[in-house]
């Protein structure tokens, strides 16, 4: 049998390696993830004893555009027709590779499917696969490719981050940039930001899932330093998530799911300085003792909780905690004060962060925090970790720049806020 020479990107390698059956990947312009969708195609559809191998794109012009010419190329030695007008190609074992648009799922109907290649997913309509081609897997229990540059936090954005959970072994995510190529320049790239929003870079070369919105915060503003001040008091705020239904949204691909931020800040007449943030989705009792063991290792003079039903449910397990290892603290209720969310987080964040009095300190959870930052506060994207800062506010209370006060005029108490 004639041999085909496939080459692969080192990227590209590592999904092709991988043997789980829903692969997930977000990648930039040019990365060469069309390419490696074609060569799946082919060495799928070689392979298929019966079923049928399917590509699907937004409309079905843009599969013609983006993949036909391409499988052939590749696929040549093993074509044994090909056929433009019903964009179908057919190998010489009898397997056939359909080239669809999502934009006419009554095409795709009453197919028993070997595999499928989502190309685009942030484009398409999500009813397409999950009520047309995923049934269309299941009698052969057949595996899937989604590939696409992100389009803002939508079902593809979804999917990804189930994927990237890690809970659910048929299911597996990848990001790559279009610096992973190693046959693109990455001068090019370079010479590309500096044309562009930052928005658009990191959507389209870096991958990155922007939603639009109005950003409050400007990323120059942001600033990192891994040297801690000597002199400070430690505050420590907590914005809780759900509990009951950790277990059950985890396993809920399409459900967005919030985290709990515990918020670690030293404060001191500079500014802020954010030690650490650990967050996550942790069972009740999980939560308690993550907030325990915060207070332990960083001994604030103050911890605060968002008020609500949450922080109710939390104190029984912390106070049970607090009288096994004989170490009480006291919990600060932490409130809204009447104001929307965007309003509160803008009146604590937004002057200390153009004036530089916020320095966050290096670590892992940084990646999460910036990008809340900077895409708050748009409403399709998570912004626990910046809830859970601007509530170290109520908490803190060192004042700059106060003087005299007199009641008889406004005067201005924080020159950093503007009050």
């Amino acid at each position: 049998m004639t041999e085909l020479n496939i080459q692969l990107l080192d990227w590209q390698k590592q999904v092709w390696a991988d043997d789980t059956r829903f692969k997930i990947v977000a990648a930039g312009r040019r990365t060469g993830k069309s390419r490696l969708a074609a060569w799946m195609l082919i060495v799928n559809a070689l392979q298929a004893d019966k079923g049928e191998v399917f590509y699907v794109a937004p409309t079905q012009g843009q599969a013609r555009d983006i993949l036909w010419q391409t499988l052939l190329d590749l696929a040549h030695p093993v074509v044994a027709s090909s056929h433009i007008n019903n964009l179908q190609i057919t190998l010489v074992n009898g397997s056939k590779i359909s080239l669809k648009g999502a934009d006419r799922p009554e095409t795709m109907r009453g197919v028993s499917l070997k595999f499928l290649v989502m190309d685009e997913y942030a484009d398409q309509k999500v009813e397409v696969y999950e009520q047309i081609l995923r049934p269309a897997l299941a009698d052969q229990k057949g595996k899937a490719l989604f590939i696409g540059t992100p389009m803002g936090r939508n079902h593809f954005h979804d999917l990804y981050k189930y994927a990237e959970l890690g809970e659910d072994p048929t299911y597996k995510a990848w990001h790559f940039t279009s610096y992973d190529n190693e046959l693109l320049d990455p001068e090019e790239i370079n010479l590309a930001k500096k044309s562009m929003s930052s928005h658009s870079f990191r959507q389209e070369f870096m991958a990155s899932f922007e939603p639009g919105g109005g950003a409050l915060f400007k990323e120059e503003w942001i600033k990192f330093s891994d040297d801690e001040p000597e002199v400070g008091d430690c505050y420590i705020a907590i914005d809780l998530a759900g509990f009951e239904d950790v277990d059950k949204q985890s396993k809920n691909k399409n459900s967005r799911l919030d985290e709990t931020a515990i918020t670690v800040v030293k404060v001191n007449e500079d500014g802020w300085f954010v030690e650490n943030v650990i967050h996550g989705r942790w069972t009740l009792n999980d939560t308690a003792a993550k907030i325990f063991q915060a207070v332990r290792d960083y001994q604030p003079i103050s911890v605060g909780i968002e008020k609500g039903i949450a922080k109710q449910a939390v104190m029984s397990p912390l106070m049970d905690l607090m009288r096994r290892y004989g170490r009480f603290f006291t919990v600060e209720e932490l409130t809204h004060g009447n104001r929307k969310k965007t309003d509160r987080v803008a009146w604590a964040l937004a002057g200390r962060l153009e004036h530089g009095r916020i320095t966050f300190n290096k670590g892992e959870w940084n990646s999460d925090m910036l990008e809340q930052l900077l895409l708050f506060p748009d409403t399709l994207v998570h912004d626990d970790l910046v809830d859970s800062l601007a509530y170290i506010d109520q908490l803190a209370n060192v004042a700059y720049g106060i003087g005299d006060m007199d009641f008889d005029e406004p005067e201005i108490l924080d020159v950093v806020s503007g009050y």
